[in-house]
């Protein structure tokens, strides 16, 4: 619905403060992504076609494993990272980002972009 109806459109639509039919998609991806691990390690995933456990969690200090853990369940569970097990010697897991995963990546880049202009002077 919002790709159809365009940017200016849409921004009319969020300054008049009218409801959108449904949960606003804006607000419903603010909450699913708002844990405070939750961006960082997708954005770590970017990075990578894949990453193995102890490979993420350095990449990402000061985290711990168990919000680690906890971050990369809840990121599996919406459909955002997948996760494989490799059943050799010695067995390992690599978690990668999934398609829809992958379709954050527009926005990393308008962050990056924003964090330039504002942050970043």
């Amino acid at each position: 619905m919002i790709r159809e109806m365009g940017y200016e459109r849409y921004m009319e639509l969020v300054k008049s403060d009218l409801k959108m039919s449904g949960a606003c998609p804006v607000r419903k991806t603010l909450e699913t992504l708002s844990g405070k691990w939750c961006l960082p390690v997708v954005y770590e995933l970017c990075k990578k076609p894949s990453y193995r456990f102890g490979e993420l969690k350095a990449a990402l200090d000061p985290i711990t494993s168990t919000v680690l853990t906890s971050a990369l369940r809840d990121l599996e569970e919406l459909g955002i990272v997948s996760r494989t097990q490799f059943n050799e010697i010695p067995p390992h897991v690599e978690y990668a980002l999934t398609e829809m995963g992958e379709a954050l990546f527009p926005v990393f880049y308008e962050m990056g972009i924003w964090g330039e202009e504002h942050l970043c002077r």
